[in-house]
């Protein structure tokens, strides 16, 4: 497995560990994640479901780097995702600076890296003769 593909199925491991907090222990993920909220038992399996998509898109992608579409959804994925996050710290002041933090390291680093690798993992047409 290429680097990129190791590297997105630990951030997808990671982001398994998150999904089980959504589902089962919502005050672990309020103070792993969010710190001036209610978070409710809905709002911890949505949380869940959402974190579990984009897992999914991570392991798929790891093991389908040439696939221009999945890649496209993966990186995306996780500009939403900070992009969702940066906004809770910003605007709604629902998060510490710290668990802002981790998530920009991973997803920051995966943005990167993905945006770096773009067309590296794309395979080259045989040509037929």
């Amino acid at each position: 497995m290429k680097p990129l593909g190791c590297w997105l199925v630990l951030v997808g491991s990671l982001r398994l560990a998150s999904v089980w907090f959504g589902f089962f222990d919502i005050w672990a993920l309020r103070l792993a994640v969010f710190s001036n909220t209610t978070m409710t038992e809905v709002h911890g399996r949505t949380f869940g479901v959402w974190t579990l998509l984009t897992c999914t898109l991570c392991f798929l992608c790891a093991s389908n780097l040439d696939n221009k579409p999945l890649y496209l959804v993966t990186f995306l994925s996780f500009i939403y995702a900070f992009g969702h996050f940066l906004t809770e710290y910003l605007i709604y002041q629902t998060m510490a600076i710290t668990n802002l933090t981790t998530v920009g390291i991973f997803a920051g680093t995966s943005i990167v890296w993905m945006l770096l690798q773009w067309n590296s993992h794309q395979r080259v047409p045989i040509k037929q003769s």
